[in-house]
């Protein structure tokens, strides 16, 4: 039965048909919307298009298409022959162009025959916003539209040129987003890859710990990780979230004894504009930003009374205000926190809260010491090594000798892996050759050994005997850095010990670095 067209007011046509084609950024959505209103007024047109022109490949990209039987919503391009490239050049100062058969536009030809739409009329219009060619719209019909029917279509020219305009950009927007996302992705591997994913004595040392990560990691289950400073607290937090369903969300780590209590809770909590003096705008705190990832909260045993009672509600309720704030937030975060304090102490001291350590306490891993890990040693020298080679830029990566390795096995490590990190480093700067010999652990050891034997022999000189030792170790260490005592390579860098601290040591003993 054949459709009747119903009469048409041009403006409200185009008010109308305006809203459709421009109403939604899935161009595949409006343009059918468009039809379906078109269909009232033409009844002859079967399907529409937008195409964009590619001038320098001669390929016609066909960016939405609406034949319901053949569209697959994917962008489909298509080689134009080189006639059709010279017609379309030709034609430049024509906007529209009109066919009684699709076959007969060289242009759209080869797209019609894949459709088999080669028998349908087709009138095209240019889309161009600004005196810039964008691509064409293209209108098929089941017999050739009247120049009525034409000259309405020509007045929704420029709403499909902003809409195809609009559809680009979106479409670029989504394809940058998914850039960034894959970049996003691949900068974590990196960092994950710089940071040590592989932990250093996972099978060895450390293989009960990694055991435990391994089970806790992909629930929700806060985790109290105990130990003695230096021990690698934060690696193992950072591999319990890499482990996690929060991998994709940020790690938020805060060191509880470094902010002042006066800015602790502001700094966890966030602030609201006007909650003190001096806040000026709103300030997210840090569990806001770590929103769908983990808080690592290292030094847990340093938080005040009160952020301890905030922190609480956070673990059991799930929420928390912001300074000066009256909107409840939820909070979507993992708590992870860790403490080389004796918090059961605290607690019979009344400097922790009973109700938020088994809240903490559901979970504990504690990390041995280097010293209890003493196999670990040989594999993390060598890791310390190849790192600070890299950061050093040194060509050729140094080995220690078998000599320095008994040393360093031998030396009971109270700063842990972090002084054995310093140790490297500090050893790679003095030994520039091919072989590192650790010689600051093998002064220790022998200072260390001299200083009880004189302790032992004259009891009543023990502070004269150690104050001889540490002007002895201070004298090989200047000798070393030939008397410079602050910089990268002085004595102070190397003793660990800040300058000003070193100097006044040295008048103490009496050492100047005259008599070096």
């Amino acid at each position: 039965m054949k459709r009747v067209a119903m009469p048409v007011d041009e403006n409200e046509f185009f008010k109308s048909a305006t809203l459709k084609i421009c109403g939604s950024l899935n161009l595949e959505e409006a343009l059918h919307d468009f039809l379906s209103y078109l269909r009232k007024f033409i009844p002859d047109v079967l399907h529409m298009g937008m195409h964009i022109y590619h001038w320098n490949e001669g390929v016609l990209e066909t960016v939405v298409y609406t034949n319901h039987t053949m569209w697959r919503g994917e962008p489909i391009k298509t080689m134009v022959s080189r006639r059709g490239q010279e017609l379309v050049s030709q034609q430049r100062s024509l906007r529209i162009r009109r066919a009684d058969h699709v076959r007969d536009y060289e242009v759209g030809r080869k797209f019609a025959a894949k459709f088999g739409t080669s028998d349908l009329a087709v009138v095209t219009f240019d889309l161009v916003i600004n005196k810039t060619m964008l691509g064409t719209w293209s209108v098929e019909s089941v017999r050739p539209l009247s120049d009525k029917h034409v000259r309405l279509l020509n007045l929704l020219v420029k709403p499909c040129a902003i809409a195809l305009t609009n559809s680009m950009r979106h479409r670029e927007l989504q394809r940058l987003q998914e850039h960034l996302a894959d970049d996003n992705r691949y900068l974590q591997e990196e960092l994950r890859k710089i940071s040590g994913e592989e932990i250093v004595g996972a099978d060895g040392g450390l293989r009960e710990v990694m055991s435990q990560v391994y089970q806790v990691a992909p629930l929700d289950t806060p985790v109290l990780l105990l130990g003695e400073t230096g021990t690698g607290k934060e690696v193992i937090a950072n591999a319990i979230h890499r482990l996690s369903r929060r991998r994709n969300g940020p790690f938020i780590k805060v060191n509880c004894g470094a902010i002042p209590t006066t800015l602790l809770d502001s700094e966890l909590f966030g602030y609201e504009k006007g909650a003190f003096t001096g806040a000026t705008v709103r300030k997210r705190g840090r569990i806001e930003r770590a929103q769908g990832g983990t808080l690592f909260l290292d030094e847990i045993g340093e938080l005040s009374v009160e952020a301890q009672v905030r922190l609480l509600r956070v673990l059991q309720e799930k929420e928390f205000d912001r300074v000066g704030g009256s909107e409840t937030i939820k909070a979507d975060v993992r708590i992870i926190a860790a403490t080389h304090r004796d918090l059961t102490q605290m607690m019979q001291e009344q400097r922790f809260r009973t109700d938020l350590f088994f809240r903490l306490q559901i979970f504990p891993i504690v990390l041995p010491s280097l010293r209890e890990r003493k196999e670990d040693i040989p594999s993390l020298v060598t890791y310390f090594i190849l790192k600070k080679a890299t950061e050093m830029k040194r060509r050729h990566i140094p080995t220690p000798t078998e000599d320095a390795m008994k040393r360093l096995i031998g030396y009971d490590w109270p700063g842990n892996i972090r002084e054995l990190e310093n140790t490297v480093e500090r050893s790679m700067i003095l030994d520039t050759g091919s072989q590192i010999f650790f010689w600051v652990i093998g002064a220790l050891k022998q200072e260390e050994t001299t200083a009880r034997r004189k302790q032992d022999s004259y009891p009543g000189q023990e502070t004269a005997a150690l104050d001889e030792v540490i002007k002895t170790h201070i004298r090989k260490i200047l000798d070393q850095c030939h008397g410079r005592i602050a910089g990268e390579k002085g004595a102070a860098r190397l003793m660990n010990i800040n300058p000003s601290t070193l100097r006044k040591k040295m008048r103490k003993l009496g050492i100047s670095r005259k008599t070096i």
